[in-house]
C-alpha cells in the first residue's frame, strides 16, 4: 500500500494512494488526521485498506508531510560506502547520528524558502524509514518487523551555520525545510535494495546512486537506535545522503531563490521543493 497525510479542508486526514500519483485516487481514511495517528493503531493496515472515505484526484491533491508530527525525527550522517571512501575515510564503526524536530518538517511539494543568514543552501536526496511500532532494544533479526514503510526526503542543510561548530544541529533544523514523502510505501512493497535514489537541481542531475549501498541498513540502524530510546509509530529515520551534494563540488553549488529541487526514489515517488525568496525579519 501506498499511505499518505493529505490536506483537505483546512485540516489533514491519512489516506491511501490507490493507482498512480498522477493518475489515481486518494482515499480518505476516517477518523485518523494523519499517518502517525493511524500508525499507532494495531491494526492500521487493516484499517488503511478497508478504508473507503472520500476521494480525491491524486492529481490535484496536496499532501503534507508524510508523517507531520512524529515523536522524533533521528537522521544518520555518512551513510553511503562509495560516498565514505571517496571523501578519504575509513568506514566508520557506528552510525553517525543528530536528529530534527517535527518544526523541520514540510510538505513534499512545498517552497522551502532561501534565508538571510545563511547563502550556503544545500541539498540531501534520503531514504526515510516510517517506524510502524514501537522497537525498544530490539535486534537487527526483528527490527524489520517495527518498519511500517519508508519515503523520501530532503535534508536541505544550512552548510554555514552547520560548519559553525563541530555539531551539525544548528544547520539542520531550520522550520519548514525538510520536504518528507509524497508517500510512505509499506514494507512489504519496498525493497531498499533495489532502488536508486536521484537528486536534480533545475533538471541537472546531481545525485544518483543505488540505496543499496547504504552502510548501515534500515535495520540496523532501527536496532541500533532503538538500544539508545524507543522508537515510537510514525517516528522516522532519515538514512543519510550519497555524494553528489552542492558543498562537496568544485565549484561549490547552493540553492537559490528560484531553483527547483528534485528528490525521486524508485517505487516511492518524487519531492519537487521550488526555492523561495527569504523571509526577511524586520530589525
Amino acid at each position: 500500500m501506498k499511505l499518505a497525510t493529505l490536506r483537505a479542508n483546512g485540516t489533514t486526514t491519512a489516506a491511501r494512494l490507490d493507482g498512480t500519483p498522477v493518475g489515481g485516487t486518494f482515499t480518505e481514511i476516517p477518523g485518523y488526521s494523519d499517518l502517525g495517528v493511524l500508525l499507532a493503531e494495531e491494526d492500521w493496515r487493516g484499517i488503511a485498506a478497508t478504508a473507503s472515505g472520500k476521494r480525491h484526484p491524486a492529481a490535484d491533491a496536496e499532501l503534507e508531510a508524510v508523517v507531520p508530527r512524529p515523536s522524533k525525527v533521528l537522521c544518520v550522517g555518512l551513510n553511503y560506502t562509495e560516498h565514505i571512501l571517496e571523501m578519504g575515510r575509513e568506514l566508520p564503526a557506528y552510525p553517525t547520528v543528530f536528529a530534527k524536530f517535527a518544526d523541520t518538517l514540510t510538505g513534499p511539494a512545498d517552497a522551502v524558502a532561501a534565508v538571510p543568514e545563511d547563502p550556503d543552501l544545500d541539498w540531501e536526496g534520503e531514504l526515510a524509514v516510517v517506524i510502524g511500532r514501537t522497537a525498544y532494544r530490539v535486534g537487527e533479526g526483528e527490527a524489520g518487523k517495527h518498519i511500517a514503510g519508508y519515503a523520501a526526503a530532503n535534508d536541505i542543510s544550512m552548510r554555514g551555520w552547520q560548519a559553525r561548530t563541530q555539531e551539525w544541529l544548528q544547520g539542520k533544523i531550520w522550520a519548514r525545510s525538510t520536504p518528507v514523502g509524497p508517500v510512505m510505501v509499506t514494507a512489504d512493497e519496498f525493497d531498499p535494495a533495489q532502488a536508486t535514489l536521484r537528486t536534480t537541481v533545475n533538471g541537472q542531475t546531481m545525485q544518483e546512486h543505488p540505496v543499496a549501498d547504504l552502510l548501515f541498513k534500515p535495520a540496523q540502524l532501527v536496532a541500533y537506535l532503538s538500544t539508545i530510546l524507543p522508537l515510537r509509530p510514525g517516528d522516522l529515520i532519515l538514512t543519510g545522503t550519497p555524494g553528489g551534494v552542492g558543498k562537496g563540488r568544485t565549484p561549490q553549488i547552493y540553492l537559490q531563490a528560484g531553483d527547483i529541487v528534485e528528490v525521486e526514489i524508485d517505487g516511492i515517488g518524487n519531492l519537487l521543493t521550488p526555492i523561495g525568496e527569504p523571509t526577511r525579519v524586520p530589525a
